[in-house]
């Protein structure tokens, strides 16, 4: 996805409704952003987080409110959901601590290494395996030796009889929260992958080999660490 196509699909109407939308499953994103929290809790006081595909700024204004100390750099291609998480650091009073890039990894400036970075419900939109794994290469490339990456994906192995099982009670969890999906765009606009793939490609990307922590319906997410 580049920058003309994540723009198309977060405009300003999209960015502006997209945690309202979602309100009525923030349950599901509240225990991943407490485990992401539980997972990063004892790094330094001072530790550098990059949060990659911001989106309107959730996890990283979590952490932020939960660790006072932490500065932030937020990476975001579309800028209608980038302007959102600005003005709401700065309703937290949280964005004197967090820099924002409009972009791709490939275009932020060169910085210090990161102490941990976070990847939420991004890289399952890269389609094409190599894409993926070059989206965790470059992750890997702006931290420093042992540093935390947690990600979160939608996975399932399609061709298998739970995949269809799940994916009727995600359908039903949308239709309770008012948001239409359509399924048909799993494997073709979004890569639904075994967890078996995703985890070869984080470590095959300059990672160790990740730990799924969490699951909710087809959310997984995992912890990894950059190879030292």
């Amino acid at each position: 996805m580049d920058d003309k196509e994540s723009s198309a699909i977060f405009n300003q109407e999209a960015a502006s409704s997209y945690d309202k939308q979602r309100a009525k499953l923030a349950p599901m994103k509240d225990a991943l952003h407490l485990l992401i929290r539980t997972v990063l809790c004892e790094l330094p006081a001072n530790s550098r987080i990059l949060c990659v595909g911001v989106g309107t700024g959730s996890e990283l204004i979590y952490l932020a409110k939960e660790f006072p100390q932490w500065r932030f750099t937020a990476i975001e291609p579309a800028a209608a959901m980038l302007d959102i998480c600005r003005r709401r650091t700065q309703e937290e009073g949280v964005a004197a601590r967090c820099t924002f890039h409009e972009g791709y990894l490939d275009s932020l400036p060169e910085v210090d290494a990161f102490d941990a970075a976070t990847c939420i419900l991004v890289s399952h939109f890269l389609v094409k395996p190599e894409e993926r794994r070059h989206l965790f290469r470059e992750i890997a490339a702006r931290l420093r030796p042992d540093a935390f990456m947690v990600n979160a994906d939608l996975a399932s192995d399609m061709t298998s009889p739970a995949f269809q099982s799940l994916l009727d009670v995600w359908l039903r969890a949308h239709k309770y929260a008012e948001m239409p999906v359509n399924p048909d765009s799993f494997g073709r606009n979004v890569a639904v992958l075994p967890t078996q793939e995703i985890e070869s490609m984080i470590t095959s990307s300059g990672f160790n080999a990740p730990t799924l922590f969490f699951q909710t319906l087809l959310i997984h997410a995992w912890y990894s660490k950059s190879v030292s």
